[in-house]
């Protein structure tokens, strides 16, 4: 399963819930405001950090351009472009968007 979240894990619950259902063979793709979860020292990095030990994050690199993260991603963010997105979704048998 591919999971996708677009929510800024500063004000919403919803990565929290993604990883606590993501299971192995699962990606997390991080798009939109949900990007600022990928950043270096904050709150969440290490929850992150934690995760991608067992499950592949990804984040969309234009939605970290957007947003002038480019030099602030934690290790192990693999950045995608919107191919990269798109084979994503064909890789994985069901999408879950975490709103």
């Amino acid at each position: 399963m591919l999971h996708t979240v677009n929510k800024s894990p500063f004000g919403n619950s919803a990565l929290e819930a993604c990883l606590n259902h993501a299971k192995p063979g699962s990606a997390v793709l991080l798009i939109e405001d949900g990007v600022y979860a990928a950043t270096t020292g904050t709150a969440v990095a290490e929850r992150l950090q934690d995760a991608i030990k067992s499950t592949p994050i990804y984040a969309l690199k234009a939605d970290v351009d957007a947003r002038g993260m480019q030099n602030r991603l934690l290790e192990g963010i693999k950045l995608v472009d919107y191919s990269g997105f798109v084979d994503l979704v064909a890789e994985h048998n069901t999408v879950q968007s975490w709103l």
